[in-house]
């Protein structure tokens, strides 16, 4: 992805957050430039955790059609004792259409809502002892703590206000209808660096052509802006 494009994200990112009344951590309006002029130590949390911004076409070079644009509010850590938060949160807004691709995580537990926007839309099936789609067994999750089965790779439909339980080994893939959605996670703690796998293999940050100045630094990017 262009450096140009990944600015003009977050802007639509901060735009809409807006418009659906979200007001983010004031880190999310830090630019790359101003980072540089902060109290940097203080802001050790944000760094080592991968806090902030995250623009990603999972190596799809069609961001529309496979990506998404997210925020990291909070994390904590499995392997650093500093930070034993045992939960994260997590916006993530996806475009009408766009789709996120199947990925299971073989520790974290997490809570995918429909905050606002369109319609929230997944489907799910249990991942084999070989890390493929089990296309027989049914699945059965929370949906706003109610018991829901569903077939392997039913179509479930989230609307505004709702949300489900994913267990730990269950592939998911998300996308949105009937509009932009404003979809939040809350979750054990998150590491996107060893506990996503993907069905086809697709990296989970993208490769960046800078043909612009940063106006936003990505969550795996702060060594660029410190000093």
């Amino acid at each position: 992805m262009k450096r140009s494009f990944i600015n003009k994200i977050v802007n639509e990112a901060i735009e809409f957050s807006k418009a659906q009344h979200v007001t983010l951590p004031k880190f999310a309006y830090i630019t790359a430039e101003d980072w540089k002029k902060q109290d940097q130590a203080s802001w050790a949390e944000v760094f080592d955790l991968e806090l902030g911004w995250d623009v990603t076409d999972y190596g799809s070079d069609d961001f529309y059609k496979t990506g998404t644009c997210l925020f990291t509010l909070r994390n904590g850590s499995l392997s650093d004792s500093r930070y034993t938060k045992p939960y994260a949160e997590k916006m993530m807004l996806i475009e009408d259409g766009q789709v996120l691709p199947y990925h299971f995580h073989s520790y974290k537990m997490e809570d995918i809502l429909n905050r606002g926007g369109g319609t929230l839309c997944i489907k799910c099936y249990w991942a084999t002892e070989d890390n493929q789609l089990d296309e027989k067994r049914k699945v059965e999750i929370s949906f706003d703590s109610q018991k829901v089965c569903f077939e392997p790779g039913e179509v479930i439909r989230i609307p505004v206000g709702s949300g489900v339980t994913l267990p730990p080994r269950l592939y998911h893939s998300i996308w949105a209808e009937n509009g932009k959605v404003m979809s939040w996670e809350v979750s054990k703690v998150n590491d996107d660096h060893t506990d996503n796998t993907y069905l086809e293999g697709c990296p989970r940050f993208s490769k960046i052509e800078e043909d612009e100045p940063m106006l936003w630094c990505l969550c795996n990017e702060y060594d660029k802006v410190k000093v």
